[in-house]
């Protein structure tokens, strides 16, 4: 009786996947920072494979829990909070982004001339922008729709339909993955490079990170659909696919951001 759970929270066993993702994250930095002085990038491939390796068999662990039915209707509000707490870290993120772009279409900066900042233009004198309404589009809509269709899958498992829910995925990672081709095939176009001046870093950091983010979110939504082919999730409790579902209406939303102000006003 003394070891009888009387409470509603669950308390994790000890586990050394927190180590390892320390131990390894810090193997990437430092692995990376060699890498960039000219050192082999071994360190940096291990700590990846560490920090890939942990991510793996830490959320395989928190599945475990959920099928266990570990997760209460109290540790999935705190599930739900956590993330919402991890979406604004990743809006201050790309707040950054955005606002290094402004600031830099607002107030461009010329040659300095002794102590005179020289007029300049933006964008930049001699960089060729690329065309809003072609590919940038396309992908806009690709997105849009990818929205209305992870939302469909969430109706349907709402309703406890899961042949629709497993169609909505799928779509879903489809159009995703379309995504990352169109943007691949737009950066292999580009007319300005990263390192050619202040219009190239914002620019590709800022979509470069975006579609970094696409990437992870559509991999989330397939690990989603894998659980949904197996029978995980129930109208009731879903808590994994509602964490993927508000992550990738957020991507679509940053993208709408970009869109209008880096393809559209910035260009």
């Amino acid at each position: 009786m003394a070891h009888e759970k009387r409470h509603d929270y669950h308390i994790i066993d000890p586990s050394l996947w927190p180590f390892m993702g320390a131990v390894s994250g810090f193997t990437m930095l430092a692995g990376t920072v060699l890498w960039m002085h000219d050192y082999t990038p071994a360190f940096a491939l291990l700590g990846l494979a560490g920090v890939l390796y942990t991510m793996i068999v830490w959320w395989a662990d928190v599945v475990g829990e959920a099928i266990g039915g570990d997760h209460t209707p109290v540790v999935r509000i705190g599930l739900r909070m956590g993330f919402i707490l991890f979406i604004m870290s990743e809006i201050m993120f790309f707040s950054a982004w955005f606002w290094t772009f402004f600031k830099h279409a607002i107030f461009p900066m010329g040659e300095i001339s002794g102590v005179e900042v020289l007029p300049a233009v933006w964008p930049p004198v001699g960089v060729v922008t690329f065309d809003a309404w072609d590919l940038p589009l396309i992908n806009t809509l690709v997105l849009l729709l990818s929205g209305c269709t992870v939302t469909w899958a969430h109706h349907a498992l709402i309703e406890g339909k899961r042949p629709a829910l497993i169609w909505g995925l799928i779509c879903t990672v489809a159009l995703g993955a379309l995504f990352t081709i169109f943007q691949a095939y737009e950066y292999s176009h580009a007319e300005f490079a990263f390192t050619g001046g202040i219009y190239g870093s914002s620019f590709f950091m800022a979509t470069g990170f975006h579609g970094f983010h696409v990437l992870i979110g559509t991999i989330f939504l397939a690990v989603c659909l894998f659980r949904s082919a197996k029978g995980h999730f129930t109208p009731t409790q879903h808590i994994g696919f509602e964490a993927a579902a508000w992550y990738w209406h957020f991507v679509d939303v940053v993208w709408l951001f970009l869109f209008g102000a880096v393809y559209i006003w910035g260009g």
